[in-house]
């Protein structure tokens, strides 16, 4: 197939070059997709239809569509219509089913297949066998693909319309990030010249993150959707994150009153007539009086559409009101005599008193440095204590030089959507919601307001000050508050044991949540270990330790700690001669640990973890109940095992 495409000759088939140009990115699209995946194999499944118009019929399932040389189907898209029974089909409800066969692979070789045989009566069978498998080997490298091992539940939620929004509340382990990627992967083949059109976006919570998950879209053949972080989301020229903020501070501008307090100060600009307009063409004076001007503004203000557009529509509002005078004198004015007149340096200048331009950075500036303007604007939104909080010690001389923090950033783009509306995409992914604030809410919700949305996160996991503690509030800040929150706490990553172990923090961090279970047969490898001695170097010595016994295993090795015990580790880890890398980077089999703060563990995996101090994880919050989720979030990173080591005395939940 790849080299049929390369084959195609497209000169001189198009009329112009701008076509060519657009043919010639297509083909290269098109061959791209095409591209071959060593350890990836075409098809895992195959599904025999008992009756109806398929009856007698085998289906080879796969992650990509394959054809013959005659174009005849040889492995259908796992996505398609006729896919969808290797997902849902059971004895209870076969589906037309008669065989569901699957097979393993090793390397990319085929190493196994494994029947069953749905239309014969019985009990339903216990778990795959290669499912089991595949649940358990080892993760080395990138996020992979689930697309061979997607289960009923979560095939429902990947297979949802378009038109729905859905929140996804998933326990660790419970496969909410490869559910969201592999929707996209649904609703781009399912709604291809839709999305082709508005677009698709993957939001993450860090790079790391992105750079982990960055291979599945492309592994099932989807080039196209974009992956960026919040504040990539919102990034614009001029407004470059520098500064950050303390935690009451960062609360307080990701608090929603915050939306109403920029609408007030984008909208203090607009200011009555000081005087009517008059307008002189040829010979003739044309005068709009001050009180018809101010109709017209009032007006505008009442429509409630955005600053730019109202502004734009003012200076044809006061050209038509001329018009009008010049029909009344026997003139008969046309569109480009209106269009003229709204040019007009009077009407322009009328405009630009009543109406001004607004530069959002240049606003949230002076909100935030002038402390005059900011109580003007909230003025009965915000205390005078927290109006302090917002201010800037030392106010920045302009846009560029201003220290922007990322919270700051988000406040920029709002005020430019009260200026200006914001292009909305067809679908948009937001993983990790739990920790989003209001305002960032608002900041994704605005790229999809008239798109769908699935969100995903886990309450028990919100690490932010601003962390959501609620998904009808959270969902209601993005603008989607009819979405369906589906919940998923069967887990098929973390050993039975170590989820277990996590679960006792639950009732101190999220006591609505149900505790996940595990699939995976093998309990995993767990230990706590107190290191000898009370001092940071045996506490180094203890983790140099079980990193050593570590990586005598299979897999990739992850040593969690708190942000203040990074460096110390770094040094411990280089004096007994192993090598590490930084979070996100991807492993090899010469190099599988990696060293990763606390902070950043959100969202990796890793086969076994060696978690330093967990007091140090939890003292490094601001609060404790934000510790406890921070060490949640670390504990439930392993897949096979887990080594706890600690001189400090354990949480008392953990005791």
């Amino acid at each position: 197939m790849r080299a049929d495409a390369e084959s195609l000759d497209i000169r001189d088939v198009t009329t112009n070059w701008v076509n060519a140009e657009i043919l010639a990115s297509t083909l290269d699209s098109r061959i791209a997709s095409l591209a071959d995946l060593a350890h990836a194999p075409l098809f895992f499944g195959r599904l025999d239809y008992a009756s109806g118009s398929d009856g007698g019929h085998s289906f080879y399932i796969g992650r990509r569509h394959v054809h013959d040389a005659d174009g005849d189907p040889m492995v259908v898209d796992w996505r398609a219509p006729v896919s969808q029974p290797f997902y849902r089909a059971s004895r209870k409800d076969p589906l037309d089913i008669a065989l569901r066969r699957r097979f393993g692979y090793t390397g990319g070789e085929l190493t196994a297949y494994e029947d069953e045989h749905l239309s014969e009566p019985g009990e339903e069978r216990r778990a795959s066998a290669l499912l089991q498998t595949e649940i358990e080997r080892p993760r080395v490298g990138p996020m992979r693909d689930i697309v061979a091992t997607i289960q009923p539940e979560q095939d429902a939620i990947v297979r949802a319309g378009l038109e729905d929004s859905l929140c996804v509340q998933g326990a660790p382990g419970t496969g909410k990030t490869a559910v969201g990627l592999h929707r996209v992967a649904y609703l781009l083949y399912a709604h291809r010249e839709r999305l082709t059109r508005t677009g698709t976006l993957v939001v993450g919570p860090n790079d790391s993150f992105l750079g982990y998950i960055e291979q599945v879209l492309p592994a099932l053949g989807e080039l196209d959707a974009r992956q960026t972080t919040v504040e990539g989301l919102v990034a614009r020229d001029g407004v470059t994150v520098r500064g950050t903020d303390a935690p009451q501070a960062a609360r307080l501008k990701g608090d929603a009153r915050m939306a109403e307090v920029l609408r007030r100060a984008v909208w203090s600009g607009v200011t009555p007539p000081a005087e009517g307009c008059v307008v002189v063409r040829g010979s003739r004076r044309w005068r709009v009086p001050v009180h018809e001007i101010e109709e017209i503004v009032g007006e505008l203000l009442a429509r409630g559409i955005r600053y730019d557009a109202a502004r734009g529509a003012l200076p044809q509002r006061i050209a038509h009101a001329v018009l009008v005078r010049m029909e009344a004198a026997g003139e008969a004015p046309d569109d480009r005599v209106q269009n003229a007149v709204a040019r007009n340096a009077a009407v322009k200048q009328v405009v630009a008193s009543v109406w001004p331009r607004v530069d959002p950075a240049k606003l949230v500036l002076r909100l935030l440095s002038d402390a005059d303007f900011l109580a003007a604007q909230a003025d009965g939104i915000l205390t005078p204590e927290e109006q302090r909080l917002l201010l800037w010690e030392r106010p920045a001389r302009g846009v560029r030089s201003a220290k922007w923090s990322a919270a700051d950033a988000v406040l920029v783009d709002e005020a430019a959507d009260l200026v200006e509306r914001t292009p909305s995409l067809g679908h948009v992914v937001l993983d990790e919601a739990q920790d989003l604030s209001p305002m960032q809410y608002r900041a994704v919700g605005r790229r999809c307001t008239t798109g769908s949305a699935t969100v995903l996160g886990d309450l028990a996991q919100g690490t932010t000050p601003w962390a959501t503690e609620s998904w009808a509030e959270a969902l209601a800040h993005l603008g989607k508050p009819e979405a369906a929150v589906e919940e998923l706490t069967e887990g098929f990553r973390v050993p039975r044991d170590v989820i277990a172990y996590a679960s006792r923090l639950l009732p101190r961090i999220a006591p609505t949540l149900r505790p996940a279970t595990s699939l995976r047969e093998s309990p995993g490898d767990f230990a706590v270990h107190r290191a000898a001695g009370d001092g940071a170097g045996d506490a180094d010595a203890g983790v140099v330790a079980a990193c050593r016994q570590a990586l005598t295993r299979e897999g990739s090795i992850g040593l969690i700690a708190a942000e203040p015990r990074v460096a110390a580790l770094a040094a411990a880890l280089e004096r007994a001669g192993l090598t590490f890398l930084p979070p996100g980077a991807e492993t090899t089999p010469e190099s599988r640990l990696t060293l990763v703060p606390a902070t950043l563990a959100k969202g990796l995996e890793y086969d076994h973890v060696v978690l330093d101090e967990p007091a140090a994880i939890v003292t490094a919050e601001p609060d404790e109940r934000t510790g406890l989720r921070r060490l949640y979030v670390a504990l439930t990173r392993a897949v096979s095992g887990l080594t706890v080591v600690h001189t400090a005395p354990l949480p008392a939940p953990l005791t």
